[in-house]
């Protein structure tokens, strides 16, 4: 099978780049007060542990996903590789896979917490459902990632 042209990489990474980013922002803006009878207490993305792994997954994602994208607008630009050796092509495909399952690790977390939080605590529907939303661009964002990872599973060169 022939591999993907470099431009479809590039809009995938860039897609990939996107969504992380708008997750990373609706993630570390969710804020709320919330009335008690022991006074007013705010709760950040920082009280909830899962929450703060999801971020450490979308910086991670995201530097990952800014170096590939340099390295897709040079392969676009010259029309050639940054190596001409199979050291990059190895590069991609083990970290688009460890990326990939990163991201779905914090995905998961997210999700998990999310659903069972918002099932424990009453009032805070707004909290949770912004870090459902952030989950959700996530997981677009980790979709994006895991067409990328077969696209560089078939751009491997061939060893006879």
């Amino acid at each position: 099978m022939k591999p993907p042209s470099s431009l479809a990489v590039l809009v995938l990474r860039i897609l990939t780049l996107i969504f992380i980013s708008l997750s990373f922002i609706v993630l570390i803006t969710n804020i709320i007060t919330l009335s008690s009878e022991y006074g007013k207490v705010k709760l950040h993305f920082k009280d909830v542990y899962s929450y703060r792994y999801m971020v450490f997954t979308l910086l991670v994602g995201f530097a990952y996903t800014l170096l590939q994208i340099a390295f897709a607008i040079y392969e676009v630009s010259m029309g050639k590789r940054l190596s001409s050796g199979d050291g990059l092509y190895q590069f991609d495909f083990y970290g688009d896979k460890v990326i990939s399952y990163v991201l779905a690790t914090g995905v998961g977390a997210a999700f998990g917490a999310t659903i069972d939080l918002k099932e424990a605590s009453e009032g805070a529907n707004k909290f949770f459902n912004k870090g459902s939303a952030a989950s959700s661009l996530l997981l677009l964002a980790f979709l994006f990632q895991a067409v990328s990872s077969v696209f560089s599973s078939l751009a491997l060169p061939k060893k006879s």
